[in-house]
This record gives C-alpha cells, sequence and structure tokens, in this order.
C-alpha cells in the first residue's frame, strides 16, 4: 500500500503548532512510519510505502513554489514545470493534463493544492488535526492520526445505496476523516481548507456543445494511446524475488512462469490482462503495438523479442459455458500476434470467490474482499507493470439514465434502437412487444421530475427496501427490469433488503437531508454515470490493495483523467445505441492500424461470473453462516444475524437472490474484523497517538 501524507497549521513557530515540532531531524516529532521526506516544514509532505524511484518527482520553480507528482505521469519536467507556474495563478486544472494516473501536490508559499482525479480511483482525504488541516491519499492513517471512531452510519449508506453520492456524501468509514469528491483540489491556506472543483460544469436547462461523433472518437483514440504510451515510456522494473534472477530448475509439466507464479512473484517488463473482452484486447494490442523499450534497463524480460505478456484466466471449476468458450477462443485469437506471449493461469475450486478469506487490512471496504485471491493468481502470473480494462464499461457505456437526458434534448428519435435492444434482450416473451412504451414511459417520468423531488420520493421508498414486493424491487426480471430500475434519481444497493429498519432510516435521512440542498445542474443520465463510475473507481482501488502482488504495479488506463474527459465527450446519442463501447474500441484499434479481430468482437456476458460466484458460495456456506453467527455487523444494529444465515443458505441452495448484495456484506463483516484485529499504528514519535484507528472497537446500536 502506497499513500502520500501532509498538513498544514495556521501558527509557526510557537504556540499550538509548536506542541507538533521538535527537534527531529525534519522539525516535526510526528512522522510516519516508513516515509520519504519530499519537502519539510512548514507545510511537510511525505510519501510513504514502495514507491519506486520514477514514481515520484519534485519540481521546483523557486524556494516556495513546487510541485510533487507521485504515481505514473507523461509530462516531462519542463510540462511540470508550465503546470506548475500555470496552478500559481489559479489554473488547477492544468495539474490534472497530463497523460497516466498520479497525484499531484503544489505548494505556492503557504497555499498547498492537492488535486485529486476525475474518476476516484485517486482519491484525497483530509481530516482536521492540530489546529490545522492534515491530507492524505489514505484514509486509515488520518483515521490513526485523530484516533477516529467508526463510522457506522457511513457503512449503512454504503451498503445501501453504495452509488449514490447524496447519501454517501464526503464521510469515510472513520468519523472526521473526510474525502474530496472527484474532479475537486484541496486547497489549505494556513491550515484553513477549501474544497474547488476544476472540471466546467454544463447546464440543466440548455445542452453543452457535443463533438460530431468521429471527432469524439478520435479523442478516445488519443487519449487511450497516449495513456498506454505513459506507461511503456517509464522505466522498466525487475521484481525483487527471494530467489534474485535465479530459475529454480526445470520442473516436469512447469514452464518458467508457472514456475515464476509459484514463487509469488510477477514476472519483468510489462504485461496486460486477456480476458477476450474488447477493453482488455484493446489495452493489450495497444501496448504490443506501440513503438517502446521493451524489457528492462537490465536487459529482463527481452527473451525471444516478447514485448507483452498477456495472461488469460481459465476457471475449470465452473465448467466452461458456450460464452466462456467463446471469450477463451478470441483471447487465443488475439494472442496469435507475434508481438504478445500468451500465458494461460488455470485454477480449481481453490481459486472460487469465498474461497480464501484471509487477506491484508484495505483502506476501506469493498466487494472484492471475497475475490482478492482469485484475481491474484491471475495477477501473479503477469508482470511488474500489468494492464487491466477496468472502467471501460462506465466511462464508455451509456447509463439507461442518459435515456432521459435525450428527451429533455428533444431527441426521441435516438430512443428507438436502444429501446428495441431492450425488447430483445431478454429473448421472446409476452411482454417484449409493451417494453418500448414501458422504457419511455420511464425516461419521460426521469426527465420530469426535478432533483429534490426525485430525492425526497427516494427517501421515503428506501424504509420499504426490506419489505416483500416492495415497489424498490424490479416489477419485470432481467436486463428490462434493471434498466427501468435504473431510470431514477436513486437506486438503492442490492444489500439493501437485508439491512435493519435502523439502518434504513438512517440512509433515508441522509438522502432526505441531501434533497434540501442546492443539487447542482446536472442532468439525470450525466449524474448517474458519474456516480457510477466514482463507485467503481472507488472499488478498483480496494481491488488493487486486496489483491496486491509485491513489486507490482496496476494500471487502468481507462480511469485516467484525460482517457475519462475523452469519453465525456462522446455524444449522447452515440453512447445509448446498443454495442457502442464495442464500436468505439474498433475504431480505437482502427486507427492504431489493427483492423484484423477475431468474430464475436464485442460480445458481452456476466454468465461466467454470476455462475462462478455461486459456485464459491455453495462450497463455503458453512464457513460463511459460522462468520454470521456473531457478526461484528449485527453489534453495529445494521443486519439482524438470523436474516443474512437464512438469506446466505437461500443463495447457496440456488435460490434467485442478488449475489452483489451478499457480496458486500460479507466483505464488511471481514473487513470489520480486519480492522479491529490489527495491530500498530501509522504513526511514530514522541507526539504520536497513542491509539490506532477504532481503539474503541465496534459502536453501539445507539451511535446510529
Amino acid at each position: 500500500m502506497r499513500w502520500l501524507v501532509g498538513w498544514s497549521s495556521a501558527a509557526s513557530g510557537t504556540g499550538p503548532r509548536a506542541t507538533r515540532r521538535g527537534a527531529g531531524a525534519d522539525g516535526s516529532t510526528v512522522h510516519p512510519v516508513g516515509a520519504q521526506l519530499l519537502w519539510g516544514d512548514p507545510d511537510p509532505l511525505w510519501a510513504v510505502g514502495d514507491w519506486r524511484p520514477d514514481e515520484v518527482r519534485v519540481v521546483q520553480a523557486d524556494p516556495f513554489t513546487r510541485l510533487a507528482v507521485l504515481g505514473c505521469c507523461g509530462a516531462s519536467d519542463e510540462e511540470l514545470r508550465v503546470g506548475l507556474l500555470a496552478a500559481r495563478g489559479g489554473a488547477l486544472r492544468h495539474l490534472t493534463a497530463w497523460s497516466g494516473s498520479y497525484t499531484a501536490v503544489a505548494q505556492v508559499g503557504r497555499r498547498v493544492t492537492v488535486a485529486g482525479d476525475l474518476a476516484g480511483a485517486r482519491p484525497v482525504f483530509h481530516t482536521e488535526w492540530a489546529r490545522g488541516t492534515a491530507y492524505a491519499t489514505a484514509a486509515l492513517p488520518l483515521a490513526d492520526l485523530v484516533e477516529a471512531q467508526l463510522n457506522i452510519g457511513h457503512l449503512a449508506a454504503l451498503l445501501a445505496c453504495p452509488d449514490s453520492p447524496e447519501a454517501l456524501g464526503d464521510g469515510t468509514p472513520y468519523i472526521g476523516v473526510r474525502r474530496v469528491p472527484p474532479g475537486h483540489a484541496l486547497v489549505l491556506r494556513d491550515g484553513a481548507r477549501d474544497i474547488i472543483g476544476y472540471e466546467p460544469t454544463a447546464s440543466l436547462a440548455v445542452a453543452a456543445p457535443q463533438l460530431a461523433a468521429d471527432d469524439a472518437v478520435a479523442g478516445v483514440r488519443d487519449a487511450l494511446v497516449e495513456a498506454v504510451r505513459a506507461r511503456l515510456d517509464a522505466p522498466r522494473h525487475a521484481p525483487e524475488t527471494e530467489f534474485g534472477d535465479l530459475d529454480p530448475g526445470p520442473v516436469p509439466g512447469m514452464g518458467p512462469a508457472y514456475r515464476r507464479a509459484s514463487r509469488g512473484g510477477p514476472a519483468p517488463g510489462i504485461g496486460a490482462d486477456l480476458s477476450g473482452g474488447s477493453a482488455s484486447a484493446t489495452l493489450a494490442l495497444l501496448a504490443a503495438g506501440l513503438p517502446g523499450v521493451p524489457g528492462t534497463l537490465f536487459g529482463h524480460g527481452t527473451g525471444a523479442g516478447e514485448r507483452l505478456l498477456a495472461v488469460t484466466f481459465n476457471d475449470l471449476a465452473t465448467g466452461n459455458g458456450r460464452s466462456r468458450q467463446a471469450e477463451l477462443e478470441r483471447a487465443r485469437a488475439i494472442a496469435d500476434n507475434p508481438r504478445l506471449h500468451h500465458v494461460v493461469v488455470t485454477a480449481g475450486e481453490e481459486a472460487l470467490p469465498y474461497a480464501d478469506l484471509e487477506g491484508p487490512l484495505t483502506d476501506e471496504p469493498g466487494p472484492s474482499l471475497v475475490t482478492a485471491e482469485r484475481h491474484r493468481r491471475r495477477l501473479t502470473a503477469g508482470s511488474a507493470d500489468h494492464l487491466v480494462g477496468h472502467g471501460a464499461r462506465q466511462v464508455l457505456d451509456a447509463h439507461p439514465a442518459r435515456l432521459a437526458d435525450l428527451l429533455m434534448d428533444r431527441r426521441r428519435r435516438h430512443l428507438l434502437r436502444p429501446v428495441s435492444a431492450l425488447a430483445r434482450a431478454d429473448g421472446p416473451a409476452a411482454h417484449s412487444f409493451f417494453v418500448p412504451f414501458t422504457v419511455y414511459r420511464a425516461a419521460r417520468k426521469l426527465a420530469r421530475t426535478s432533483y429534490r423531488d426525485g430525492l425526497e420520493a427516494a427517501a421515503g421508498r428506501l424504509l420499504e427496501a426490506g419489505r416483500p414486493g416492495s415497489e424498490l424491487e424490479p416489477a419485470v426480471p432481467g436486463a428490462v427490469g434493471a434498466s427501468l430500475a435504473a431510470l431514477t434519481w436513486f437506486r438503492p444497493g442490492p444489500a439493501a433488503r437485508w439491512l435493519t429498519g435502523e439502518a434504513l432510516a438512517e440512509v433515508s435521512v441522509r438522502l432526505g437531508t441531501a434533497a434540501t440542498r442546492p443539487g447542482g445542474l446536472r442532468r439525470p443520465g450525466e449524474r448517474r454515470a458519474s456516480a457510477a463510475l466514482a463507485r467503481h473507481a472507488a472499488d478498483h482501488r480496494i481491488f488493487e490493495q486486496a489483491a496486491e502482488v509485491r513489486s507490482q504495479r496496476l494500471h487502468a488506463p481507462f480511469l485516467d483523467n484525460q482517457v475519462v474527459r475523452a469519453c465525456r465527450a462522446l455524444p449522447e446519442s452515440l453512447r445509448v445505441q446498443p454495442g457502442a463501447r464495442a464500436s468505439v474500441l474498433r475504431a480505437v484499434l482502427a486507427g492504431a492500424g489493427i483492423r484484423e479481430l477475431p468474430p464475436g468482437w464485442g460480445a458481452t456476458s456476466h454468465a461466467s461470473h454470476a455462475a462462478a460466484v455461486r459456485a464459491g458460495l455453495r462450497m463455503s456456506v458453512g464457513r460463511l453462516v459460522e462468520i454470521f453467527e456473531t457478526p461484528l455487523l449485527a453489534d453495529a444494529g445494521l443486519v439482524e444475524a438470523r436474516v443474512v444465515r437464512k438469506a446466505l443458505r437461500a443463495a447457496a441452495e440456488g435460490e434467485l437472490l442478488p449475489l452483489d448484495g451478499l457480496a458486500e456484506l460479507v466483505s464488511t463483516e471481514l473487513w470489520l474484523r480486519r480492522l479491529l484485529s490489527r495491530r500498530g499504528s501509522c504513526w511514530t514519535g514522541s507526539e504520536a497517538p497513542r491509539q490506532r484507528a477504532v481503539a474503541g472497537g465496534v459502536m453501539p446500536r445507539t451511535s446510529l
């Protein structure tokens, strides 16, 4: 886990600030464990964790003006200096306009600016401390610093409506630690903080001018190419292993890649996922086709001209259905590229979801905690720098609520193809003839419902989430029902049905309070799509921590700032068309000179994932029921243990229940247990906190 941390205080030299300063080398008696000081007092900044030398860059215009960029950034030092001078004049957007994924911290005199990203994969957190403000890119260190207690209300909102920023607000699982929203920057002046948005906002009454479809797709292509190029231009790294560069020798039936994976270390150089889907395949083909220096600076990873290590995961435990077989065939066809070296990782029941519930403590809870070991097996067979296609669906696909945006712009004819595709999505049925009219009525109702009215209605309906037959449950099953449920200002999460009435009442109050605040000038589809992207980016960040492999970096170019901006410029009429994501990525590859793609390119299927989750639940249901005999979630008043145990048994027996909701409940329970059993703190020094975060344990029911 890697993070940066710093603070800004009001006083200097004497007074309360001096109680936190001493005679240490950096002038501070409080500093994070294992930290690298980037600059010192009066507003110090540290980089903590196993940062690579090329991932930490500091440029300085004068003794009082400097910029730190941490992560993968494609800008040169001169471009960083130009961006620093622009930020000194107030143009914060310049700090987020370079290719790659990074966090930028600019210091101009006593003003410190920390820019978060657009998606939320690199968030910024802050808290009050020592008559000033401390900030970090992780919430847990700040919770340790102020000895924070658990924020049970936030956990309730995270389970009830994970993709609703109205309910989550700027909170975190720790009381007093807050999050900077995506697309905003934290500005500190002598300890006082301000949250400033750096992206232009569109009007709700007048649609923003849109690019032509061809120009918008070309922008996506250029952004993706630059994002991949930023990773290729970075120095290559050879992972550190206990065996060094020595191979333990031939093993019957095992090649070098499998022996390396069994040792637990990735390969040198750069690699990518190759699942057979359009997103991962696009990144793999772009990385293999772009010019770059293969291998590492010391010659590792350059054997036989291999440029890119492509990894495909094959699950042997659930059996390969027709859709999964088609994905594997597409992956094999794509891997025929001579610039790719294809490795297929196979696994059985030991890699099913819920099979291994041990793992590291992450910054926050996330659904990936129950599948971390499954992904770690694939990533261990990858490279030191590994590309993944996470985020492509959220930035390219159209959220169903965008249909209401089209109606608000009086572009009804663009609804014909998407609603017709929905009518065919679930196969021939008696209601197929009425689906277009039903979807159109739902989109028109959303377009005519104000933001405040939508939230107030949602706050009232949320209290009924746990009752059978409530209107929160889709009246129509399948893709049509999911789309109709998404055509609202607010949608409860899949775990809401198992929360207690007290927890749902708390979330309902949060929604009611949010309805009284100004909602901004964003359209329903745009707002819902941004919320879904932010939730996915937050889950991706937890996935990185939960499935972390030593000496490996995961890169998700679809979550980069410039890629997100380019995808947002796509016309809504293009987004809502069936197969829009595949057509855009096909055009991206064609622009890069790659035109021969296997049959079935762009086909989507979640059946294999659902089958693996159900098989893992069936195999591990006994252990899960044992965990929920005395769950911490019940002690906090969020769930009734008996209800969750019943749901786990029913889902394992094949009853149609929301598996994602059960995964969120189990993940949150696991995270609570790991958090409360941890030892030590993130801080050291004579004035370091005397207790770790949540030292008081789980708060009682009345804390809701």
